[in-house]
């Protein structure tokens, strides 16, 4: 005891310890160790909790799983705006379309639709804002080998991986994931196109767009009259700017899937395009003309209007990649004209054949 008081005078520059006697300074060095020891126990159980929660099946589910969640969540969608971010015009605009493996084959529609930028009068340099959202590690896979800009989407344990027949639950599922995932795109505050990947793009768009809409999109039928909500719209093709009421349309138009369940996207946007709500909310809805954004359903005749055409109304795979094949050589065709030719060729479109 005698060498614990003279450590607690040696401690205290040679003045008494703050309990007088050699019990005090006994007692008092003992808190001090019982603490210490306390502390040493109590980080160690809390990093144990952590380390057995983050690797024990056993362990707490509900907090690991949520700080994994979290970390992922965060992951994607630093990942996705570093993409967007890469593809971006000046304007933060981007183009966007989703593929999946069946689609990805090589012959397939990708292969297609790349074609067609290269092949379209002014097209292949916006390919350097194209966004390719595959669906699939294949897909994916697929993309990197011939794409700069290649996002993979987390699809839940969903399998996107073959095609999609329409109607089916898996193409429903597709279609509503899609609206999901250009909600986000909005959030991060990027105007989007979206474009199928059966549409060939044939002019740049972008000069026939509307300057003062907020949702632009294309039609399956086409009445002429651009602010009639009575036109048939499509969902594969459409130019959305960013803002609150874009980012309040795709959210009110996912949920509203719950209203009418068994209905693919399109569908849905049909019931609710006339909704007061949308009016209220002062959303400028536009649509497109089939003469300029066309499709098999109602075809563009003058290939000197053309920008757009899209394989609608045609259900398989093979019948659309054949018609495509015919439709893109007819536009080999078409550009290989004298420019004084082709203003007098009063050339059109062979197709639809398959298709009918």
């Amino acid at each position: 005891m005698k060498d614990s008081a003279t450590v607690g005078d040696a401690e205290n520059g040679g003045n008494k310890p703050w309990n007088a006697g050699g019990s005090g300074s006994s007692s008092h060095l003992l808190v001090k160790w019982v603490v210490k020891i306390t502390v040493f126990f109590v980080g160690f159980a809390v990093l144990w909790v952590f380390l057995y929660n983050s690797a024990s099946p056993f362990g707490f589910p509900s907090i690991s799983h949520h700080f994994i969640a979290v970390s992922t969540k965060e992951s994607t969608e630093s990942t996705l705006e570093n993409v967007l971010r890469n593809a971006s015009m000046v304007d933060k605009t981007v183009i966007i379309t989703t593929l999946n493996d069946a689609w990805a084959e090589p012959g397939s529609i990708f292969d297609l639709f790349l074609e067609s930028f290269h092949k379209g009068n002014q097209t292949k340099k916006l390919l350097n804002h194209l966004v390719v959202v595959t669906l699939d590690q294949k897909a994916y896979t697929r993309c990197l080998a011939l794409h700069s800009h290649c996002f993979q989407l987390e699809t839940k344990g969903d399998n996107f991986t073959s095609e999609a027949f329409f109607m089916t639950p898996t193409y429903l599922d597709m279609m509503w994931r899609r609206i999901e995932f250009l909600s986000s795109v909005l959030k991060l505050g990027y105007n989007f196109v979206f474009t199928d990947s059966d549409i060939m793009w044939l002019r740049n768009p972008f000069t026939e767009f509307y300057k003062d809409a907020d949702f632009q999109i294309a039609c399956d039928f086409f009445n002429g009259n651009s602010y009639d909500l009575k036109n048939l719209p499509n969902g594969g093709f459409t130019y959305v700017k960013s803002n609150e009421r874009t980012i309040w349309f795709y959210k009110f138009w996912f949920n509203s899937k719950d209203s009418y369940p068994n209905m693919h996207d399109q569908d849905v946007l049909n019931q609710i395009k006339m909704d007061p709500i949308i009016s209220k909310m002062k959303l400028s809805i536009r649509f497109l003309s089939t003469a300029i954004f066309g499709g098999f359903c109602q075809v563009s005749r003058d290939l000197n209007k053309v920008s757009t055409m899209h394989s609608n109304c045609c259900v398989g795979l093979e019948n659309k990649i054949n018609d495509l094949r015919i439709l893109l050589e007819d536009w080999r065709k078409y550009m290989a004209l004298p420019e004084n030719q082709k203003k007098e060729s009063h050339s059109t479109w062979s197709v639809p054949q398959s298709c009918r």
